[in-house]
């Protein structure tokens, strides 16, 4: 891309916030939908609606879907199936405040899997994230609220899925069609999806007005929008500055649990999230402060 080419950066930076904002809003649907419908069907449905929503806007392109691209698709999908049930199913159990949060430890996950696999250096900074997410969990586990709870796990369960997602994003796709390979994955979360209803026990459920709309919302909103907004802008900046931007669901996710759902948390339970929000935060502003200096010298050399 070149810089005549590139959107202005305010811009880009209201997309991807605003991808956070429809991001955050899908723990408050989610939360609303799986009352009545089972997290795994819940799943199924949302990804089958995107899966034909794409489909319609993949029409002229799928002629040039290839063996390639399909498999690399099904392999950053197998990933994308595991986040999102994990995340249906965390966030039945606890509140979206605390599942908003915890999901966050994705930012400290991706350094652990890339010194496990790759022998990648964590480095102090990381390591003291860690420490501080620790932390906040053993709060969270003492202050009340059910301590740490099986939702909380598996919401750190999903975190630990979304950085499987973004390093598998990086490591298996190549130069793919975009809107091809996205195709691909939501169609294997379907897959995934119809595979745990089929293997997972279903309860007495209704398809509510609420519940309905729950999934049209996650299906057309987090999911098919955010996901081409997301790979039309996040390339213009970089993935530093936009994993402070994405820091922003739990946010969103802490303000409608507030204030739509009612959810309440004791000092602990505040301090705990608190802790667990620095934790992610902190490399990433450390990473942040580390590339400004290195355009800064860059600039200064160069004058």
């Amino acid at each position: 891309m070149t810089t005549q080419a590139s959107p202005a950066m305010n811009k880009v930076y209201f997309f991807l916030v605003l991808t956070t904002f429809f991001w955050g809003g899908s723990f408050l649907f989610t939360k609303i939908g799986v009352a009545t419908i089972p997290p795994q069907l819940f799943v199924l449905t949302r990804f089958i609606l995107a899966t034909l929503i794409m489909l319609m806007v993949c029409s002229r392109r799928l002629k040039k879907l290839d063996s390639a691209t399909l498999f690399r698709g099904m392999a950053v999908g197998v990933a994308l199936g595991l986040t999102n049930l994990s995340f249906v199913f965390g966030i039945q159990g606890t509140s979206i405040s605390r599942a908003g949060v915890l999901n966050n430890l994705f930012v400290l996950f991706i350094p652990v899997i890339t010194k496990i696999i790759w022998r990648d250096r964590i480095g102090r900074v990381n390591m003291a994230g860690i420490a501080l997410a620790v932390a906040g969990i053993w709060l969270l586990a003492t202050g009340g609220g059910g301590g740490f709870n099986r939702g909380d796990i598996i919401s750190t369960f999903c975190a630990f899925m979304i950085a499987c997602h973004i390093i598998s994003v990086s490591k298996v796709l190549k130069d793919d069609d975009v809107f091809l390979i996205t195709l691909v994955q939501f169609a294997t979360v379907a897959l995934i999806a119809g595979t745990a209803v089929l293997l997972l026990p279903l309860p007495a459920f209704t398809f509510t007005k609420s519940a309905v709309m729950s999934v049209v919302y996650c299906a057309v909103l987090p999911t098919v929008l955010c996901f081409t907004l997301q790979n039309i802008y996040q390339r213009y900046v970089t993935p530093t500055r936009a994993g402070l931007i994405y820091t922003l669901d739990p946010v969103w996710s802490l303000i409608a649990g507030f204030f739509v759902l009612g959810e309440r948390l004791n000092s602990r339970e505040w301090l705990g999230c608190g802790i667990i929000f620095l934790a992610a935060l902190l490399p990433l502003l450390y990473r942040l402060s580390a590339e400004s200096r290195l355009i800064n010298s860059y600039i200064n050399r160069n004058n």
